[in-house]
């Protein structure tokens, strides 16, 4: 729906249409969260053409980037100085993660959580990030706020069950699996903390 106004509207004026960069931003958005990054890419060099030098836009682009796995890329892109809801921290974040530096990334994540407190994949991956730096009970109690800000998003469910399995709360672990009945995620989780554990 916004790709096709977007695409049919003939040039105007910003007093025209002043709310046209924001609808641009969300079908960029729409594009990543739909598993098209390379769409979103292409919908990111139009963006740019109209609105040269948009720091959110740069975030996107860098995001975009690691969904395609492209880090050195992604690094390249230059970042904006800071954002009030801690968005350059969060790319940040993402970027120390793809290289694998968990602490540096987890540092970057507590500071995009406390501007957006209420933002649960945020505290998602900064439970994620601690977890992998061999910081388990810091990491359960980032995943528990996750968890209470979205109890139905499953990769948040998942990464508290594999920080409670690291940190030897297998009791607690055990309780949220038998709720779930899944026993190939059991298996798949019971995999991923022993790779962990051995520093994986």
């Amino acid at each position: 729906m916004i790709a096709a106004l977007l695409m049919s509207a003939a040039p105007v004026h910003a007093e025209e249409a002043p709310d046209m960069r924001g609808l641009y931003l969300q079908l960029i958005r729409q594009a990543r969260s739909d598993g098209r990054p390379r769409a979103a890419l292409a919908y990111l060099d139009d963006f740019e053409r109209r609105y040269p030098g948009d720091g959110e836009a740069g975030l996107l682009r860098v995001n975009s980037l690691i969904d395609l796995g492209q880090i050195d890329a992604a690094e390249a892109v230059p970042l904006p100085a800071a954002t009030a809801d801690g968005g350059v921290f969060a790319v940040r974040g993402h970027l120390l993660a793809a290289r694998g530096r968990w602490g540096e990334a987890a540092a970057c994540y507590a500071q995009a959580s406390g501007a957006s407190p209420a933002d649960a994949l945020l505290r998602n991956a900064w439970g994620y990030a601690l977890l992998r730096a061999g910081q388990a009970g810091a990491a359960i109690e980032a995943l528990r706020g996750a968890r209470d800000l979205a109890p139905q998003i499953a990769v948040i469910r998942n990464n508290l069950l594999l920080a409670l399995m690291v940190g030897g709360r297998r009791a607690e672990a055990e309780a949220g699996l038998r709720r779930i009945g899944d026993e190939a995620l059991r298996g798949k989780l019971a995999a991923e903390a022993a790779r962990i554990g051995k520093g994986g």
